[in-house]
């Protein structure tokens, strides 16, 4: 347990650095545990939470937070989030979901080299919809996958070249951490009274691991880590990550 401890610190402050929790990849390393697949996004929404609340409140604090833009985005996607984490899939389904939204989204923050380098107006009616129009869509996604879904959000919001990178990171953190409460919740409410063979003491220094990585994380991306460089360094990851979902299918 104490190398899966380093591994989520890790994840976490490299996630955070970008605004994002890391719950794809402990998804990935439970997996590779041999954790029973319905338990994993239990735990990974969990440290999940713990992480962007930090991220919360360091890219508030340095003034990225814009409910404005980011409201639009979670009213929506909180009801999906909950009805996908109870959607029941087995095993295969569940990897292959998430191994090619992954694929995907790791895809997207590679290879534009422009992300976030600009940023565009558009009809604030036009704005709204398309808001709560993928908030909802990514929430599902999120529900269903086990994880906040901010790794589906950022590249979408960088392609429309709606926001800047640290605000995208920051709004990021807030639809990860609405979203991974209530899949969360839907998640326990799947599993019912199995949930509790979760509550074993050895997970509980995983929340602590990602805390410590995950404040500092935050800490630094909010203020002084360029983004460009780490947005690409984590699609890296998260590319290598689904590739290796994918291969369980196969």
């Amino acid at each position: 347990m104490i190398y899966t401890a380093l591994a989520f610190l890790a994840v976490a402050f490299l996630y955070a650095s970008v605004g994002f929790g890391g719950g794809s990849t402990y998804t990935a390393i439970l997996i590779e545990t041999g954790m029973a697949y319905e338990f994993v996004p239990i735990v990974s929404l969990l440290c999940n939470i713990v992480v962007v609340s930090g991220g919360i409140y360091h890219y508030a604090k340095a003034g990225h937070l814009d409910l404005n833009f980011a409201l639009p985005l979670v009213i929506t996607s909180v009801p999906a989030a909950f009805l996908g984490g109870y959607i029941r899939i087995d095993e295969n389904s569940f990897l292959a979901t998430l191994g090619a939204a992954l694929l995907i989204a790791g895809i997207l923050m590679i290879l534009d080299r422009r992300l976030g380098s600009q940023t565009t107006v558009g009809s604030n009616r036009l704005a709204m919809s398309a808001s709560l129009v993928l908030g909802a869509f990514l929430g599902g996604l999120a529900g269903i996958t086990g994880i906040g879904g901010g790794i589906y959000l950022a590249p979408a919001l960088h392609l429309m070249r709606l926001a800047d990178a640290r605000t995208v990171a920051a709004t990021c953190s807030l639809f990860i951490f609405a979203n991974s409460l209530a899949g969360l919740g839907g998640q326990l409410s799947k599993l019912g009274s199995d949930a509790g063979v979760l509550l074993n003491a050895s997970y509980l220094v995983l929340p602590m691991a990602v805390l410590i990585g995950g404040q500092l994380g935050s800490r630094l991306g909010a203020t002084r880590l360029p983004a460009a460089p780490i947005r690409r360094l984590t699609g890296l990851v998260i590319l290598i990550v689904s590739v290796r979902l994918l291969w369980r299918v196969i």
